[in-house]
């Protein structure tokens, strides 16, 4: 259910094991989301409960995030798309490092040779997606 919904409270999650037919308290839930490790995330302005990310997980991002360190160039919004200009030949890499890293803000995205467009719901959301790009890039200048 946490991989499928957005749950928000336990409450919540106890109200969706129910309809999904399995007899569960307040008090087992709570059990459960120790053990189990859920976080409570970000996720459309929202705090959802989300599983513990792994080290696979972890080390993936960390590739995705350096793929778009390394290849990012500019991100401009143009309405509700934001086009990102990547160093010749990366847009395709850098793309597939986008899609999935799972914004929730991107619709669709496309790729050519050094130009990328990602499709958002709003231009509120390209720009919000502008700023978490660019808040991953800057962690790289910093280390550098």
């Amino acid at each position: 259910l946490i991989a499928e919904e957005d749950i928000e409270t336990q409450e919540a999650l106890v109200q969706a094991l129910r309809r999904d037919g399995y007899r569960v308290t307040q008090a087992t839930v709570s059990r459960d989301i120790r053990f189990l490790q859920l976080l409570k995330m970000e996720k459309n302005g929202r705090m959802v409960y989300r599983p513990r990310p792994t080290e696979g997980d972890k080390k993936e991002m960390e590739k995705f995030i350096r793929i778009m360190q390394e290849g990012i160039l500019s991100l401009k919004p143009a309405g509700n798309i934001l086009v990102i200009q990547t160093l010749s030949g990366m847009a395709n890499g850098v793309a597939m490092a986008i899609d999935r890293s799972h914004f929730p803000e991107i619709v669709g995205s496309l790729a050519g040779d050094d130009t990328l467009f990602c499709a958002m719901e709003s231009p509120e959301s390209a720009e919000k997606l502008r700023s978490i790009i660019k808040g991953i890039l800057k962690k790289e200048e910093e280390h550098a």
